[in-house]
């Protein structure tokens, strides 16, 4: 299983709504995760917009490549897109670049 962690930057202003739509995730947007192999997905969002998201799945590249496949994806990026502060104008699901993991204690 890999543990995959990656960084994002959530705008100032829009904190208290980011919070807001991960309070009631489209259920059909849990379903496609969860069915793409996203597992033991969590986010964590610090008070300066500092976003890290963690998931273990088997293989990131095929989780990423399933999720790109679906249409729900494609409008939950177009929705949460201006959340993000992005300089090369990714989508927040192509800025996930994975961290490298330095330690673990299992």
């Amino acid at each position: 299983m890999q543990r995959v962690c990656f960084l994002l930057r959530v705008r100032a202003g829009r904190l208290d709504e980011y919070r807001a739509r991960h309070a009631a995730v489209w259920p059909e947007m849990l379903d496609a995760l969860g069915a793409a192999g996203w597992h033991n997905y969590s986010l964590f969002l610090r008070e300066d917009g500092l976003l890290v998201g963690y998931l273990e799945t088997e293989d990131f590249a095929a989780a990423r490549a399933g999720m790109e496949a679906t249409e729900v994806n494609a409008r939950r990026q177009a929705e949460m897109a201006p959340f993000f502060e992005s300089p090369d104008g990714a989508r927040p699901d192509e800025a996930m670049k994975p961290l490298t993991e330095v330690f673990h204690l299992p």
